[in-house]
């Protein structure tokens, strides 16, 4: 029963007045989630085909980590890293445990590990490989989406994140995606590290040409540069393998998660690395008041559990299969190309459609709730708790805006 006296067209009056206008939110205002499902204000549902960018990959307000986080909060939510506490240790453990690497660094937002990695890149370059002080060389990729800091907008390559915020942070060097060639063309005896996405979520869901993590992973070891994958949206169950460079086999030196390793309750995020790296931090050097917190830590410990024990990377590979397999059979004339791995799925339109964002409108007024990338690409990436029968609700009514809007 709905208890607010406020209309969506209240809320949303509201927040144009009194808040910064950085985003360009569906005028849909949420006011409770469950499982794959949201209601707003006026009790209306709605399939979440976007899962906060991936965050939710557990699901809406899911029990267990609820239970983890209401426990937890109950009993200590902060001892900033001055002090020890109970739950970091366990995390450390069970990261490790469930990834391979040797060590972890927790932090909060994505973008803080992202930057977090950045400087150990670097620390790398100057203590291992003996690159000149303030020398070191990071190599990104065109399309890429790792945050909005200054020094992360500074390799970006789109204009909106980076006009009126200069000046920029040095030591970045930009090479065409999916094109290992390039990568090992732009490698210099001052290159500490190749960054990239396995898969590029916010430039549309850009898969890379098979057998390019593999190259590039084989470029950095024969150059002794240290690979960094971004798998803050990619990993974590959500392409159907816990990171997406597990695709190709490929173990990338540094990992950077986030987003899922909460399942959406609280900002966590972490570096993953072996000893060699990760060990070059010496106290004082980085750090966080909130990173590694008793309550985040807790948070994620729960969220990883249930990734595990309730199969959820098993269901992205069978769920994403099955809704990838039903939107490439839409013979719509909007449709240019259906592309993506799990439950990670863009479909991109032609120019002439008129721009993705109408369609998520439609979408919308079919209870169905997505959100265009780069102006013409429609993501789907629902919670991968998703089951057939939530599928088969949801596909005719793709099938129907698609084909009609």
């Amino acid at each position: 029963m709905q208890t607010n006296t406020l209309s969506t067209a209240d809320y949303i009056a509201i927040e144009d007045q009194y808040g910064a206008h950085n985003y360009h939110p569906l005028d849909v205002v949420i006011q409770r989630g469950e499982g794959v499902w949201v209601y707003d204000v006026e009790g209306n549902r709605y399939l979440d085909c976007l899962s906060a960018y991936s965050a939710l990959n557990q699901g809406h307000v899911h029990p267990k980590i609820l239970e983890a986080l209401v426990t937890q909060a109950r009993q200590l939510t902060l001892t900033s890293r001055a002090f020890r506490n109970e739950q970091l240790p366990l995390l450390y453990k069970e990261l490790s445990e469930l990834t391979g690497y040797e060590m972890s660094l927790p932090m909060n937002s994505g973008v803080e590990a992202v930057e977090t990695a950045l400087k150990l890149a670097r620390k790398w370059a100057y203590q291992v490989k003996g690159v000149p002080r303030h020398k070191a060389e990071i190599i990104t990729v065109e399309g890429n989406f790792h945050g909005r800091t200054i020094s992360v907008i500074s390799f970006s390559t789109e204009p909106l994140y980076k006009d009126d915020f200069g000046p920029f942070t040095p030591g970045f060097i930009t090479v065409p995606y999916g094109d290992a060639q390039a990568i090992r063309q732009a490698i210099t005896p001052n290159t500490a590290a190749v960054m990239i996405e396995p898969i590029q979520g916010e430039a549309g869901v850009i898969m890379p040409p098979e057998g390019y993590l593999r190259q590039v992973r084989e470029i950095c070891s024969e150059n002794n540069v240290l690979m960094i994958a971004d798998e803050i949206q990619t990993g974590l169950g959500r392409t159907g393998k816990l990171f997406a460079c597990q695709h190709e086999d490929v173990r990338p030196d540094i990992t950077v998660i986030g987003k899922a390793l909460s399942g959406g309750f609280y900002p966590v995020s972490a570096v993953l690395a072996d000893r060699d790296v990760l060990g070059l931090f010496r106290p004082g050097e980085h750090g966080s008041t909130f990173g590694g917190s008793p309550l985040g830590a807790a948070v994620a410990r729960a969220a990883l559990r249930v990734i595990v024990e309730e199969n959820l990377i098993e269901n992205a590979v069978k769920m994403g299969e099955y809704l990838m397999d039903q939107l490439a059979e839409i013979p719509s004339p909007h449709i240019k190309e259906v592309r993506g791995k799990g439950l990670l799925i863009g479909v991109e339109l032609k120019p002439e459609a008129g721009g993705a964002r109408r369609f998520c409108e439609a979408l919308q007024k079919k209870g169905i709730l997505a959100k265009e990338t780069h102006e013409n690409v429609i993501r789907f990436a629902p919670p991968l708790i998703i089951d057939r029968e939530t599928l088969d609700w949801a596909v005719p009514r793709i099938r129907e805006v698609l084909l009609e809007a």
